[in-house]
């Protein structure tokens, strides 16, 4: 009998979700056949059989979400044993290069497999070595060292950290992560669960005090899966990691043909900007405090779905023609939407932008998600009165907001970006 795991997808990503099972138990298979169909946070992927052999048992159903290396399926294979060349077809160039690719729905985020153990002491207060704020052992109240036979938990950093914030006792969670370790989804779990604790128990005592009072009319409650589970934990990571600001202005468009596609006149201009001001055009490791510049220009663009944000990258801006970048990012759309992109389609983005005046708004306070360092989001086009030299005039005009992160960029670098987009957007053409 042997075991085939869920492999590494390539994406960076811990999990995923089982959408349909093309095999059944008993089912004779070949190697390469498919097998099964995953979601993860950006996309639907189809897993191959890999390798020959009768199936004896499917580990989950449609709708369950298998961590990383815990059991997929088991085979009896005689004499047959998988071999790397037939797991290779499912991992990406960066998986089989060995690299980490921290892959979200809203951008890239960097991961380390470093954990943190500590011994949790209830009461106690984790200190450093050298007795400073850190996470060494906890210490009891009078300074001497905690009871070293406490339980020991293991948890992620950003788990860790995201626990400190919440109010999170660790030593009450059950880690999901691989070997039990303590991840930011677990956290996030549990303080939904203690929210609605809280929530039920105040809603109990104001019926009591307001007699003939009614619970809200809520829906039942749902974990939150796939993309939109991908982006609470980017949000999450985001609002810890990033020393967010924004800046706004107006575009006049007044110069503008009827026949200008706003878009790609978006991505011309961010381009034209990432070439005046290299330094929003970037990758940022907090951790290591290493600024990389990008040679070239690569912007993630948000797409709405009804199941959640995801963000495709167009690669090249700078150096592809007006019709050229409409084809490809028409193609990138209609895979968001169909959950049918490619790995290679959401990575490694340099830029963000969110042309959220689409739908509605007029300015906004985008998000910036490691390891990028701005994005810009683009308002509703309104006509506005403006002064001209012999009166007042109705102009075309688009809102911009570009948010970056002042651990990294200066106000300096972000308004000379901005006043470069301004440049090119207010060109006739």
């Amino acid at each position: 009998m042997t075991t085939f795991n869920l492999p590494d997808l390539g994406e960076g990503l811990a999990e995923a979700e089982i959408v349909r099972w093309h095999v059944n138990v008993g089912d004779a298979v070949t190697a390469d056949q498919p097998m099964v169909a995953v979601e993860t946070a950006k996309a639907v992927v189809e897993v191959p059989v890999p390798f020959s052999g009768v199936i004896r048992r499917l580990h989950g159903q449609p709708g369950d979400i298998i961590p990383t290396g815990a059991p997929l399926i088991e085979f009896d294979t005689g004499a047959t044993t998988p071999t790397a060349a037939r797991a290779g077809p499912i991992l990406s160039s960066a998986a089989s290069a060995g690299t980490s690719d921290a892959g979200t729905v809203v951008g890239s985020m960097p991961v380390s497999d470093v954990e943190l153990i500590e011994s949790a002491q209830p009461g106690g207060e984790p200190r450093g070595n050298n007795g400073e704020g850190g996470y060494g052992h906890a210490t009891e109240s009078d300074g001497t060292p905690a009871n070293t036979s406490a339980e020991r938990v293991r948890a992620a950093p950003a788990a860790r950290a995201l626990a400190k914030k919440l109010g999170i006792d660790l030593t009450q969670i059950n880690g999901s992560g691989r070997g039990g370790v303590i991840v930011v989804d677990d956290v996030i779990g549990r303080a939904a669960a203690r929210d609605g604790l809280d929530a039920r128990r105040s809603d109990s005592g104001n019926h009591g005090n307001h007699p003939g009072a009614t619970a809200a009319p809520f829906t039942g409650g749902e974990r939150l899966r796939g993309m939109r589970r991908a982006m609470a934990q980017s949000m999450s990571l985001a609002r810890d990691n990033v020393a967010s600001c924004t800046i706004f202005d107006d575009a006049d468009l007044h110069r503008w043909s009827s026949e200008q596609d706003i878009t790609t006149r978006l991505l011309r201009a961010i381009a034209a900007a990432a070439r005046a001001e290299p330094a929003l055009n970037a990758w940022f490791d907090g951790n290591t405090q290493i600024r990389r510049l990008a040679t070239q220009t690569n912007i993630g663009i948000a797409v709405d779905t009804p199941e959640g944000l995801i963000v495709p990258v167009l690669r090249d801006v700078g150096g592809r023609t007006p019709s050229e970048l409409r084809h490809e990012l028409d193609r990138l759309k209609r895979a968001a939407r169909d959950r049918t992109a490619a790995p290679d389609d959401l990575r490694d983005a340099t830029f963000m932008l969110s042309n959220f005046g689409m739908i509605a708004g007029r300015y906004a306070t985008p998000v910036v998600v490691p390891p990028t360092v701005a994005i810009l989001g683009s308002g509703r086009l309104t006509r506005d009165i403006v002064a001209v030299a012999d009166g007042m005039e109705a102009h075309l005009r688009m809102p911009l907001s570009l948010t970056f992160d002042h651990r990294c960029v200066t106000g300096g670098e972000a308004a000379r970006f901005l006043a470069a987009i301004l440049r090119d957007l207010e060109k006739d053409n």
